[in-house]
């Protein structure tokens, strides 16, 4: 029997594989306006971190304000590539079939990005009424927030839940909001998680036995 009531999952990495498709766009997009990055770099930097902070890193890089469009062109054309690219992180279906206790997203993503990613990789009707979004409180990773709201809402304290997370932004929100948290290294690019998670992990076929443990 888990020790834990709740599980928190994060979307981007965990859920769906749309990071490296996301980064991708934005160095693109970031490369005509003479960034001259490449996505080993935006995955090292960029990962986990809000929308605003990539702009303002990007920004730093060009040493001049991005376009007043950039965000709305930037989800635009990442959602266009989401639709034709994205799919669900290798056996998160069978970890969601298998859970026998509550469980969520809490995303830094827009809710729009989150349904359409969900929608598209068919998990979407696991999680309906089950989604929150950094969005809707104004306050990004890692900023607890949005995860203390997630326990809330779900009806649980920090210490009856555990969130999965796969960026060192994420793990560490959770742990400031007093957490548990198992960080998922398959592409922690920086090898950072295993010193900030309460646990780590390679596959998610072994992430249920973290959770019963």
């Amino acid at each position: 029997m888990s020790k834990y009531k709740c599980v928190i999952f994060d979307c981007d990495g965990i859920l769906v594989d749309s990071e490296p498709i996301s980064n991708g766009v934005l160095v693109d997009m970031a490369n005509e306006h003479d960034a001259n990055i490449d996505l080993p770099y935006a995955l090292k930097h960029f990962k986990g971190g809000s929308l605003y902070g990539c702009i303002e890193k990007i920004e730093t890089i060009i040493n001049k304000q991005l376009p007043n469009t950039f965000e709305n062109d930037y989800r635009q054309r990442s959602y266009e590539a989401f639709k034709k690219l994205i799919k669900p992180v290798e056996g998160i279906e069978d970890v969601l079939n298998d859970l026998s206790i509550p469980y969520c997203v809490a995303s830094s993503g827009p809710i729009d990005k989150i349904k359409l990613n969900l929608s598209l990789t068919g998990l979407l009707d696991k999680f309906e009424d089950k989604i929150f979004s950094c969005y809707d409180i104004n306050k990004w990773k890692p900023d607890p927030s949005v995860f203390i709201w997630a326990a809330e809402t779900m009806g649980f304290l920090p210490h009856e839940c555990v969130v999965i997370e796969d960026s060192l932004s994420g793990v560490k929100a959770a742990k400031k909001g007093n957490f548990d948290v198992f960080g998922y290294t398959a592409h922690d690019y920086n090898d950072e998680l295993r010193n900030y998670a309460t646990l780590t992990f390679e596959s998610m076929d072994q992430l249920m036995s973290l959770i019963h443990n």
